[in-house]
């Protein structure tokens, strides 16, 4: 694993402990010799996680939409800097640039880049590990529905546990060293056929 790309919201919430924990993934990734790939942005727990890397001596890559870079929240300082077209064009770069994907405490932005890269593992559309870095409980909720959707057969054990949850960075990249990816949704297979 080379690269690392991190979703995660463009504010910086209403607990020090998010911003805490969005410096210390952009430390740990750079010290460990993996590359951020992330939105782009200098605001929010985004700007911290690019910051905290680029101070350690690692190297980010933003990809942001050409529109948002146009209201001045690139990053202008990142080892690169891909402006795109639009935000599918973002989502689709970043999945490129990346062998991993870690979702910090964000807003709605997040959690739709979260579930679709974890979609499109569970689709067999790509093999990398995906994780939620739980700052301080706070996708403890979501997590709780993860098992629900699971109880309630809507959502295959195997694929609940391809999403890796800790509440530290160092836990979610040990596990990520150990990840192998399940098998594609059996239903896909029918499909094929």
């Amino acid at each position: 694993m080379k690269s690392i790309c991190v979703y995660c919201g463009s504010n910086s919430g209403q607990k020090p402990a998010y911003v805490t924990a969005a410096r210390r993934v952009g430390q740990v990734l750079a010290r460990r010799g993996l590359e951020v790939v992330y939105g782009g942005g200098q605001v929010g727990l985004m700007g911290e996680v690019a910051d905290a890397a680029l101070d350690a001596g690692g190297r980010v890559v933003g990809v942001i939409p050409e529109f948002m870079a146009l209201k001045e929240i690139a990053h202008m300082d990142l080892s690169e800097l891909h402006v795109v077209q639009s935000m599918h064009a973002r989502k689709a770069k970043m999945v490129k640039l990346s062998q991993g994907f870690i979702a910090l405490p964000g807003g709605i932005g997040t959690m739709e880049e979260l579930f679709e890269i974890w979609t499109w593992g569970q689709l067999g559309q790509h093999r990398h590990p995906v994780g939620l870095l739980n700052v301080d409980g706070y996708y403890n909720d979501l997590v709780s529905f993860l098992d629900k959707m699971t109880a309630q057969g809507f959502l295959a054990p195997e694929h609940r546990g391809a999403l890796k949850v800790d509440d530290r960075v160092e836990g979610l990249l040990d596990q990520f060293e150990r990840y192998e990816a399940p098998e594609a949704d059996v239903r896909l297979k029918t499909l094929q056929t």
